[in-house]
């Protein structure tokens, strides 16, 4: 088989353990999403994908599902290196040498710095032909969420706005409802359902009362955990993200001088405390992130409003950008913006996105793209 067919048949199947890893996108957290495919003679005859932390991972999953031991020639194809530690599950390299599989398709490597003893070395150690590097930015693409956890111990920051064709998010008395058209808004609750977060400030709870639920079609969804920047704990006992009937729980991020009557007024079940340094008289970003992320917090959308947005795109906090441009026009000077606080100077020092990407919900438009801090 030549090298350019040999290459093309291992992305072939990798794109199909891929599209098995998506369906786990949002269950598996602090896991990443995986997707595998057993191949027997250029055809899948099992797949598997780790559908939720503390479940079996994918490898493991696709190997039961083959039943008896592997065939010569029978190979693995799997989107993340396997693992070869014990965690809430036994190490999958073991379970591919005892189903006998002596040829593995890896698409990237795991990032996990704390990991030690590779899987693939381990294999290749053990007489397996293991193959990396397959697909591997689409890979790396899939679990991006993952990979800034383990490598950086934070979330990875989605920050999603809409916005006038004019650059307003708001009219200037704050009213926004709506921005955007219903298919923009219901891709933004698709994208809740799979993240960990949603982050917002006090300024934006008061002025909109959001619940920050995951609201999709016929009841469904999963709703992530609530976090509010609040420095002086000024939010309204009634503020109905303090409610729980969802079973989601809010976490309020405020400053470690603030005074302990504060607190007992809205004491609840379901509402806890990140008690956080300050910064220039807020709280420090920088700090709340490491915080979720020793919460084992993965993914966090950032949703507003302005000073927040503001604050974590200096910080360079923002991992991806999310921005909806609807057709309309406020024509005026006084509406809300996306972002406040001290800008640059100069254009060419302010932040270009990479890896475009347009999309079209109706007469909206989504760009996505990726910050070059």
């Amino acid at each position: 088989m030549g090298d350019q067919t040999l290459k093309d048949r291992h992305e072939t199947f990798m794109k199909a353990a891929l599209g098995l890893a998506k369906k786990g996108l949002g269950k598996t957290s602090p896991n990443p999403a995986v997707g595998a495919v057993i191949v027997r003679e250029d055809q899948i005859v099992a797949l598997g994908f780790h559908r939720e932390a503390g479940a079996p991972h994918a490898e493991v999953e696709a190997l039961a599902r083959l039943g008896s031991k592997a065939r010569q020639g029978d190979t693995l194809y799997v989107t993340l290196e396997p693992c070869n530690h014990h965690g809430r599950t036994p190490p999958c390299t073991q379970a591919i040498l005892e189903k006998g599989v002596r040829k593995v398709v890896v698409g990237m490597k795991d990032p996990n710095p704390r990991v030690k003893g590779g899987g693939c070395e381990y294999l290749s150690g053990q007489g397996v032909d293991v193959v990396t590097g397959v697909l591997e930015a689409e890979c790396r693409r899939l679990n991006e969420w993952f990979v800034t956890f383990v490598t950086k111990g934070r979330p990875f920051v989605i920050a999603k706005t809409a916005m006038t064709l004019d650059g307003w998010t708001a009219t200037s008395t704050g009213h926004s409802r709506w921005v955007t058209n219903e298919r923009s808004r219901e891709w933004v609750h698709r994208l809740r359902n799979q993240v960990d977060g949603i982050l917002v400030g006090v300024g934006t709870v008061m002025a909109d009362d959001p619940l920050l639920t995951t609201r999709l079609k016929k009841g469904m969804g999963r709703d992530p955990v609530r976090i509010i920047v609040d420095t002086d704990l000024n939010i309204p006992a009634n503020a109905r993200v303090l409610g729980h009937a969802h079973g989601s729980e809010t976490l309020i991020a405020v400053s470690e001088d603030v005074p302990s009557r504060r607190f007992r007024r809205i004491e609840r079940k379901g509402v806890s405390f990140l008690m956080c340094p300050k910064k220039n008289g807020r709280i420090d970003l920088k700090a709340l992130m490491d915080k979720l992320g020793a919460r084992s917090i993965v993914s966090v959308l950032l949703e507003g409003g302005a000073t927040l947005m503001g604050g974590m795109i200096r910080d360079r906090l923002v991992d991806r950008f999310c921005i909806f441009k609807a057709p309309k026009i406020l024509g005026g000077s006084d509406g809300k913006p996306m972002a406040l606080g001290q800008g640059p100077s100069r254009m060419d020092q302010s932040i270009t996105l990479k890896d475009i990407q347009i999309r079209r919900f109706g007469d909206d438009f989504l760009i996505t793209g990726y910050p070059e801090y």
